[in-house]
């Protein structure tokens, strides 16, 4: 019997198995299991699912839908299967045991085949990063603070059969190649840049290449299938220039032969979106940019073999076989999906409105795209699309609250390649009934009447409709130039244009104010002139005493010279500020003892003011 593509779904209430085209119908044998049912997965090889109760985890054969075994652990928050699907790893919530001494192995290893436990450990991150097999599953490695423990799977209910201590360490990746190759990931501190060492298990004696970089506070680690190259994808929380508000990101590949090893140069500002590697490791991927993002393909060395035309996109995705290529934008972005065939000079196939999308995977056929909105993300529309790689619908069920969805892994050997791209076949009756529609073009940013007809100006065009490019740093300093810009004042290059313009009034005007602002500059500088006083060389002064007429008046009095002018008006502001207190202190008001001292300065605040030529009234 041939094999069919499968796919899991679950929800609030249940999780269901069904097979795809050309049936899509739920497997029989599988009796849907309804209540708390907190995760479930396939196992990477795809003969096996388990799912999660709030008393135990059941093993199914996902074929016929029996249950192979039933594992009696309760309050699994996650599962995971080995390359093989030989072993099942269970994440249980950590708890306080009573009597205070012993900690909670909340992480197992269980036996597929006979459904015992292997081996158990202490775990706090609910995550199964931390505990990874090798392609055979010959030997695992778990990380715990500071160290990497190397395993051999038989023996994992003993110790651990090599250590390797690293302070710091956060985060490593197995090849999934034929070897034992492990990257390991220290990230910056104290000062130092962060590492990524490859080892060949199980010799850590020493590194087979060592990568120090900056500007990496938290890393991916991405290898190809053939487990020969290594793409580090590093990123930062903070951006320090200042230009992007998810911070930094570069990426490096590195070859594990050591023949080379760099940084991949991106020409476009803006973070890297997404990395993806051919299943035939001769090439890989990159979405980044600021939008409309810019997407390149590079062979395995890290030279530019092609570049696709930019769009509004931040996913990427080849079919299992490596003949196509899905170009996404999904998140915050419109859910437009862009197929292209590899063996064509990347062609585009067929485009796709996937709005809403949470889910986007390929059958392991290579044929059919599974498209998922799920909750929590978004609570209403929930449920699975399947669509052909020429763009048809083939297949929908709606559902209420859909938390994940996913194909059931298979080899893709087992889907030999088609030459040419096969029509698509009758869609299902749910597809039939649903009415597809367009998307209807917007009609664009509101034009004036004048400018209605007319072509866009390519400053209003985006840069992938063939509007300029922008730069963060420019348009961040164009904003920062229009903060400071007063409302309704001339600016800079107003001034500079001269007067052309201006009203005949407004012109008169202009040179009326100027001529006042020469003939007071004229004024001030003859009384600067009378004023300065030369001095003798004799240290004697030499100037005649100011003519009348050149001294400040004010209240009556004629001051000789602007000190005296302020003097005059902080000791009159002492005066009357006495006068206050003194009123206040025969209405019966308790003064404190800083204002009885101000009190007794009026006779000296007096006297000065007579100095300076004040009578009192």
């Amino acid at each position: 019997m041939a094999s069919v593509p499968q796919f899991y779904f679950r929800t609030s209430k249940l999780i269901g198995l069904t097979d795809a085209a050309p049936r899509y119908e739920d497997v029989e044998g599988f009796q849907q299991p309804t209540g708390n049912l907190r995760t479930c997965t396939y196992s990477p090889s795809g003969g096996h699912f388990a799912y999660t109760s709030a008393d135990d985890v059941k093993i199914i054969d996902s074929t016929s839908g029996a249950v192979s075994h039933t594992i009696p652990v309760p309050n699994v928050y996650e599962v995971g299967f080995s390359p093989k699907g030989s072993y099942l790893c269970t994440y249980e919530r950590p708890l306080k045991l009573d009597d205070g001494q012993n900690a909670h192995h909340n992480f197992k290893v269980w036996d597929v085949a006979t459904g015992e436990k292997i081996s158990q450990f202490v775990q706090k991150n609910q995550t199964m990063a931390n505990f990874q097999f090798t392609y055979d599953e010959k030997f695992c490695a778990r990380l715990v603070p500071n160290e990497l423990q190397f395993y051999e799977t038989k023996k994992l209910g003993g110790p651990a059969s090599h250590k390797l201590r690293l302070e710091g360490c956060t985060a490593f990746a197995i090849s999934p190649g034929h070897s034992y190759y492990i990257a390991i990931f220290v990230p910056e501190r104290k000062g130092k840049p962060a590492v990524v060492d490859v080892y060949n298990a199980p010799n850590f004696a020493r590194p087979l290449s060592t990568k120090s970089l900056f500007k990496a506070e938290r890393v991916g680690l991405k290898w190809n299938n053939l487990g020969t190259s290594l793409l580090v994808l590093t990123m930062t929380e903070v951006d320090q220039t200042g230009k992007s508000y998810y911070g930094e990101s570069t990426l490096h590949l590195r070859g594990i032969a050591g023949n080379f090893d760099s940084r991949i140069t991106l020409d476009k500002e803006g973070p890297i979106h997404d990395v993806a590697w051919c299943p035939d490791s001769k090439e890989f991927a990159v979405v980044y940019g600021y939008m409309p993002a810019k997407t390149m393909i590079f062979n395995y060395r890290g030279e530019t073999i092609r570049t696709l035309p930019l769009g509004p996109r931040n996913t990427i995705l080849y079919s299992p076989h490596g003949r196509f290529l899905i170009l996404a934008g999904f998140g915050n972005l419109q859910g437009e999906v862009d197929i292209y065939d590899r063996q064509n000079a990347y062609k585009k196939v067929s485009t796709i409105d996937a709005s809403n999308t949470s889910v986007c995977e390929w059958s392991p056929d290579g044929r059919y795209i599974l498209f998922a909105t799920t909750s929590p993300r978004l609570r209403v529309d929930n449920g699975v699309k399947i669509f052909h790689v020429t763009g048809k619908l083939v297949f929908v069920r709606e559902m209420t609250e859909l938390f994940s969805a996913s194909w059931r892994p298979e080899s893709a050997d087992i889907y030999p390649l088609r030459s040419t791209i096969s029509p698509a076949p009758e869609p299902h009756v749910s597809a039939t009934a649903v009415d597809v529609k367009t998307p209807a073009k917007s009609a664009g940013a509101y034009r004036p009447p004048h400018a209605r007809g007319s072509a866009t100006p390519l400053l209003f065009k985006r840069e992938d409709e063939g509007g300029f490019a922008v730069n963060a740093v420019d348009a961040a300093q164009q904003r920062v130039r229009a903060m400071r810009t007063v409302p309704g004042a001339a600016s800079k290059e107003d001034d500079a244009a001269g007067e052309e313009g201006l009203s005949k009034t407004a012109l008169r005007n202009k040179k009326k104010r100027e001529a006042k602002k020469a003939r007071e500059a004229t004024e001030a500088a003859a009384v600067s002139e009378n004023v300065k006083e030369p001095v003798a060389t004799n240290g004697t002064s030499t100037s005649p005493p100011p003519p009348p007429g050149l001294g400040i008046t004010k209240n009556g009095i004629t001051f000789k010279n602007p000190q005296d002018e302020k003097k005059y008006r902080g000791l009159m502001k002492k005066l009357r500020a006495i006068e206050d207190l003194k009123v206040r202190l025969d209405q019966g008001e308790k003064l404190e003892d800083t204002q009885e001292t101000k009190i007794q300065t009026e006779a000296s605040v007096r006297s000065e003011l007579a100095a300076l030529g004040w009578k009192e009234k």
